[in-house]
């Protein structure tokens, strides 16, 4: 099953001030993996954000992955900045989402690489050198491994390229914003009430609301 993660810096503070800082974000991805291998199918850093489309082979995987990225990642931001001791660098607990693995899978790994152009951070999405469909423009370089669907960027770049590049509908969006909000599987309905039933997600799929206060 493959899962998209989300982390944020603490109050929205920029993670990645300089080129030095994403690269550096790099580097710690890298050590990561050979501690905590995981496949790592998408990714998109931001300047105070990072999204990743990860796909473990065991159960447990992705929190021993992402624990360990980001407790070292945010202590040696706080060494390189001289921050040691003045609070955390992240805002908390990571966010992740399963999902399916047909077009929804592409769904978001589309999200997750058009998070830029989407910011009006460049004019088109291959051109921001830290994601992994940018990453070939800069001294980025970090493992992508195969997918859990049939990949169209393998058997055509450009039109994967285009497909990036087009407009996402809003609901699309908010819907993607949704699960990553509630950790909600995102899926066909089937496949969702499955999937959230089977990993203890149900509280996630109920609409939120006030609880009614009844008087006695």
């Amino acid at each position: 099953m493959a899962f998209h993660v989300l982390n944020r810096g603490v109050n929205r503070r920029t993670l990645f001030p300089s080129d030095r800082d994403y690269e550096a974000f790099s580097f710690d991805v890298l050590e990561t993996l050979r501690t905590r291998p995981m496949r790592i199918c998408s990714f998109c850093l931001m300047p105070n954000h990072w999204h990743m489309v990860l796909w473990p082979e065991h159960d447990g995987e992705v929190s021993s992955f992402v624990h360990h990225l980001t407790s070292l990642h945010a202590l040696r931001w706080k060494r390189r900045h001289d921050e040691v001791g003045l609070g955390p660098l992240y805002q908390g607990r990571f966010r992740a989402f399963p999902i399916q693995t047909d077009h929804h899978f592409l769904t978001v790994v589309r999200y997750v690489e058009r998070n830029p152009l989407r910011a009006n951070l460049v004019s088109c999405a291959e051109s921001w050198p830290w994601s992994s469909l940018g990453q070939r423009v800069s001294a980025m370089c970090l493992p992508i491994s195969s997918w859990p669907a049939p990949n169209p960027r393998e058997k055509d770049p450009g039109a994967w390229i285009a497909y990036v590049n087009a407009p996402q509908t809003a609901a699309e969006v908010d819907s993607l914003r949704r699960c990553s909000k509630r950790g909600s599987p995102y899926g066909d309905d089937f496949w969702t009430g499955v999937t959230a039933t089977s990993l203890g997600l149900e509280s996630t799929m109920r609409q939120p609301g006030r609880r009614r206060n009844h008087a006695s």
